[in-house]
């Protein structure tokens, strides 16, 4: 993967990284848009990581860390550069950014219909939690 480079978002990616999870990462959120990403890279600067290719956007995950839980979320590969070991690049610079900041686990979003990412995080050495499930609510609309 030395062709790979792995940089943290700037306001400037904002709109690229829209632009790329609607092409490939499964689902939305309530969070994917302008304000929302604008507000993540703002508060935490280290916590959007960008995979690229040759100056493309090829990869993404947000690494969340709140001082108590380490969370991934929106881990995302173009659909035509999958299996080419983006993911795991992208996790192992999260994960080493959880334990700079001392995290101790990482939590990880993974939608339940979303086969191909169970395959990714279990060989990643993740493991379901059966035990919790997730509770939301939006707020305002």
């Amino acid at each position: 993967m030395s062709d790979l480079h792995i940089k943290c978002a700037t306001p400037a990616d904002i709109d690229p990284v829209l632009r790329f999870w609607r092409a490939a990462a499964e689902g939305t959120s309530i969070t994917d848009d302008r304000d929302g990403v604008g507000r993540l890279v703002a508060r935490d600067p280290g916590a959007l990581l960008l995979a690229e290719r040759d100056g493309v956007l090829v990869g993404t995950v947000i690494a969340g860390f709140d001082g108590w839980r380490c969370s991934a979320y929106r881990l995302a590969v173009a659909p035509d550069c999958r299996r080419q070991g983006i993911a795991t690049a992208l996790m192992a610079a999260a994960e080493q950014r959880f334990a700079a900041l001392g995290g101790r686990r990482v939590d990880a979003m993974v939608l339940e219909a979303n086969e191909r990412a169970h395959h990714t995080w279990d060989a990643a050495g993740y493991r379901r939690e059966d035990r919790w499930r997730r509770w939301v609510k939006p707020l305002g609309a």
